[in-house]
C-alpha cells in the first residue's frame, strides 16, 4: 500500500496533508526514514511513525480504554466531555466510537472500534456477552439481595423480570454483578429493584477480557489478537 494511503486510512489528514508530512520528513516506515508518499509497503507487521510516535498499521482500530468518571460515550456528548477526548487525534479522525455505553460517573474496561463486525458480536443481544461489574452500594449487601438479583428482579418498563448471570458479596458495601444484557442503567435499576443502591459502579471484564491492572484511569491500549480470543471474536 501507497505511504499516504497508509496515513489516510490511520487518520492523518486527506492525500495532500499526508504528502506533506512524508515530504517534510516526519514519517519513517519499519525505523526508516521515507519522504516518497508514493512508496508501496507490506502491511502485514508495519510500524511507522508519525513526529516519533509509533503506530501499528491496523486495517481495523480496536483499543480498550480505562473509563474514568466524568465522561460521556458519545461522539456528540450533551453534559460531559466524549471519552473518544482521551484518544489521540488520529484515532478520532478514523471514526471509532464506544462498543455499548458507560454511565457518566461508572469507571472501568471500555472497548473502542472501528470494526463494524466486532461492535455488532459484542452488542448482539442474542450472543449474551457477559459483563461484570462491581458496585459500591448506599446499604450492606445481604444473601436476600443476592437471591433476588440471581432468581430476578422486575424494571419499569420490561415485561418480564431480568436475572443476574452471577451475583456474589464483595465486601460489606460490594457487589459483584455479573450481567448479559445492556438495558439503560441495568446494573443501577437491578440493584435498586433487590432493595439496596449503587453508589459507585466499576466494569472489570467483558466476556473473558479483565481490565489490566496497570491501566490507569484515562489510558488506553491496542486490542491484541489474544484480546480479541478473550472477546469470543477471531480476525
Amino acid at each position: 500500500m501507497q505511504l499516504e494511503r497508509i496515513l489516510q486510512k490511520h487518520g492523518f489528514g486527506t492525500r495532500k496533508g499526508c504528502r506533506s508530512l512524508i515530504r517534510h520528513h516526519r514519517v519513517t516506515v519499519n525505523s526508516l526514514a521515507c519522504d516518497d508518499p508514493f512508496a508501496d509497503f507490506p502491511v502485514t507487521d508495519l510500524i511507522f511513525t508519525v513526529d516519533d510516535i509509533s503506530w501499528p498499521y491496523c486495517e481495523h482500530a480496536a483499543l480498550m480504554l480505562h473509563k474514568p468518571t466524568g465522561y460521556e460515550c458519545s461522539r456528540k456528548p450533551q453534559h460531559h466531555p466524549s471519552v473518544l477526548d482521551l484518544l489521540p487525534v488520529p484515532l478520532r479522525e478514523r471514526g471509532v466510537q464506544p462498543i455499548g455505553r458507560l454511565d457518566e460517573d461508572t469507571t472501568g474496561l471500555l472497548l473502542i472500534t472501528d470494526d463494524g463486525q466486532l461492535n455488532h458480536h459484542l452488542s448482539s443481544a442474542r450472543r449474551k456477552v457477559p459483563k461484570v461489574y462491581l458496585a459500591t452500594t448506599k446499604h450492606a449487601v445481604d444473601g436476600e439481595q443476592i437471591d433476588k438479583l440471581l432468581a430476578g428482579v422486575l424494571l419499569n418498563d420490561e415485561p418480564a423480570p431480568i436475572a443476574a448471570a452471577a451475583a456474589e458479596i464483595a465486601g460489606e458495601y460490594l457487589l459483584r454483578l455479573t450481567v448479559t444484557e445492556g438495558k439503560y442503567h441495568q446494573v443501577k435499576r437491578m440493584v435498586a429493584a433487590a432493595g439496596n443502591r449503587v453508589e459507585a459502579l466499576h466494569r472489570e471484564s467483558v466476556g473473558e477480557l479483565t481490565l489490566p491492572a496497570d491501566l490507569q484511569p484515562g489510558q488506553w491500549r491496542w486490542l491484541s489478537v489474544a484480546d480479541l480470543e478473550k472477546l469470543g471474536y477471531t480476525v
